[in-house]
């Protein structure tokens, strides 16, 4: 029996540091039957030259990712759709893992996989720090496996929001399938990020996070939006106190992150008003 085709999906943007470690991951998979689709955003660097060492489907697409997510959906051949960004690196059993886990199971229609973040300086070591604590809870992880099939029928990404569209569409899914999730996982750059760039991130996702909220009648202050009130740190307070200094720092992180989030969606509430 042939192996189902997997479209490996990836938006970049000014992405020729990250990219082509991604690229040489996924061909160094150990499942074979895949396509890779790059859909660029206007980049001004070298990142499309890159994507096409490794393949000929390389598209240029805007606004944001949640329009270059779907229009790589459409432009995909596979009856899988895996979505990622220019910034990860796949271990080498992650496609198969993720394909054996969808063609055996009737309960899982989508595929969350690990994460495990790396990068240069303290904030990379703190961001690293924070996945490891909460890894494996459902407001932390995010499915990014899927059907081709059932992500068009569901609309694909909400092209109004960047940022939470990869909290919204596997929660659209979860209401009628649960995910399930596989024990290879992804390497995720961090690069060397400053406490300034990571509040500014947070910032431009708060800017939709109004639209989100509202869309899935959730009340703002929830475990996915405000950090402190997320049971992994009280659950895993040994760990914590044992780990002072990295704990701390991460501490320092998610506040400034909260208050970058925070301005984000009171000013991107207040111009949709």
């Amino acid at each position: 029996m042939t192996d189902p085709l997997v479209s490996v999906i990836i938006t970049t943007r000014n992405s020729e540091k990250t990219l082509k470690a991604l690229l040489q991951s996924i061909k160094e998979q150990s499942y074979i039957a895949v396509e890779i689709i790059v859909v660029d955003n206007n980049s001004t660097d070298k990142t499309v030259k890159i994507g096409r060492a490794f393949t000929k489907k390389v598209f240029n697409r805007g606004p944001e990712r949640s329009a270059q997510r779907n229009f790589g959906a459409k432009k995909a051949l596979g009856k899988y759709l895996l979505v990622l960004d220019s910034d990860m690196i796949l271990t080498k059993d992650v496609i198969r893992e993720c394909v054996e886990q969808l063609e055996k199971s009737f309960s899982h229609q989508a595929i969350i996989i690990p994460e495990r973040s790396f990068g240069e300086g303290f904030w990379a070591k703190t961001k690293a720090w924070e996945r490891e604590i909460n890894q494996g809870e459902d407001y932390f992880e995010a499915a990014r496996f899927f059907p081709k099939e059932l992500f068009l029928k569901l609309g694909g990404y909400d092209e109004e929001l960047t940022g939470p569209e990869d909290w919204d569409l596997p929660q659209r899914l979860s209401k009628e399938y649960p995910p399930g999730r596989i024990k290879s996982f992804i390497l995720h750059n961090e690069d060397c990020p400053t406490l300034i760039k990571l509040a500014k991130r947070k910032y431009y996702y708060g800017l939709s996070a109004h639209k989100y909220l509202k869309k899935q009648q959730i009340f703002p202050l929830n475990q996915k939006t405000v950090y402190f009130l997320r049971p992994a740190f009280y659950r895993q307070w040994k760990k914590i106190i044992f780990h002072p200094v990295i704990s701390f720092g991460m501490m320092v992180m998610l506040l400034a992150e909260t208050i970058g989030g925070g301005l984000g969606y009171l000013i991107g509430r207040l111009k949709d008003e």
